[in-house]
C-alpha cells in the first residue's frame, strides 16, 4: 500500500529533481473495455540524466489480437512466457514510489496505470505530468505532436524502434528535457518547474507568453 510520504502532492519540482517517465503497451485502447497492459517500460530522470531504467513484458492473461502483435512486435508467445502483471506491478509501484510522473499523452497511460495498480490494492498519489499537451505550446508549429515526430522535429536521438515500452519512454524523457532547456533559453527562465511544465498543458494557447512572462528571470 502507498506510504505516508505517497500522500503528499508535491508542489515545487526543479527541473533536476528525479521524476519517472513511463509507457504502457497494452492489449486495446481501454482498461474500461477490458484491454490489459502488456509491456510497462519507465526510466528514472535524476539531474537530467536517466539513472535507472525498468521493463518488464506483462501478462494479461488472455491473448492479444495479430493487429497488436504487429503494432507493437509483442507477441502471444512472448506474452505466455512474460511474468504475471500483478507481480510486475508491485515491483514497478516501488520503482516509482512518490516521484512525479510523465508520459506522452498521460491521460491514457495514466487510465492503465490506475487500473493495473487498483488490482493489486494500490493507488498513485503523485501528479501525472503530460509531454504531448507540453509539447503543443512549446512547439505549435510542429507538423504533428506524436511522439515519433517530435523527435525527429527536434532531432533527438533514437534508435528508431517505437511501440516498445522502454524505448518510448526513454524518447518522451528525452522531449521532457529539451523542451526544458528551450523553454530556459527562449523564455530567460532560472528554472523550470514540473508544476510550470504541467501548467503548460493545462492553458490555452494565446496564454502561453503571458503565463511564462510570470516565471521569467527579468521579464520579456
Amino acid at each position: 500500500m502507498p506510504s505516508s510520504a505517497a500522500k503528499k502532492v508535491i508542489r515545487i519540482q526543479r527541473e533536476d529533481s528525479a521524476f519517472i517517465v513511463l509507457d504502457f503497451e497494452t492489449s486495446g485502447l481501454s482498461p474500461d473495455k477490458g484491454h490489459r497492459a502488456i509491456e510497462i517500460g519507465a526510466v528514472l530522470v535524476r539531474e537530467g540524466k536517466i539513472a535507472e531504467r525498468f521493463q518488464s513484458l506483462m501478462n494479461p492473461g488472455r491473448r492479444i489480437s495479430p493487429f497488436i502483435e504487429a503494432y507493437t512486435g509483442i507477441t502471444n508467445q512472448m506474452l505466455s512466457n512474460a511474468p504475471e502483471a500483478a507481480g510486475v506491478m508491485e515491483e514497478f509501484f516501488t520503482f516509482i514510489g512518490d516521484k512525479p510522473l510523465v508520459a506522452h499523452n498521460a491521460s491514457f497511460d495514466r487510465r492503465f496505470l490506475d487500473v493495473e495498480l487498483s488490482r493489486i490494492g494500490c493507488s498513485r498519489r503523485q501528479e501525472f505530468g503530460c509531454s504531448l499537451l507540453a509539447a503543443r505550446r512549446i512547439y505549435p508549429h510542429a507538423p504533428n505532436h506524436r511522439l515519433e515526430t517530435l523527435i525527429h522535429y527536434k532531432g533527438l536521438p533514437t534508435d528508431g524502434c517505437f511501440h516498445r515500452a522502454l524505448a518510448d519512454s526513454e524518447m518522451t524523457a528525452r522531449l521532457w528535457l529539451c523542451m526544458i532547456e528551450d523553454l530556459r533559453t527562449t523564455y530567460n527562465l532560472r528554472e523550470v518547474s514540473f508544476d510550470l511544465m504541467c501548467g503548460l498543458g493545462k492553458i490555452g494557447k494565446k496564454k502561453v507568453v503571458a503565463y511564462l512572462k510570470e516565471f521569467s528571470c527579468h521579464g520579456f
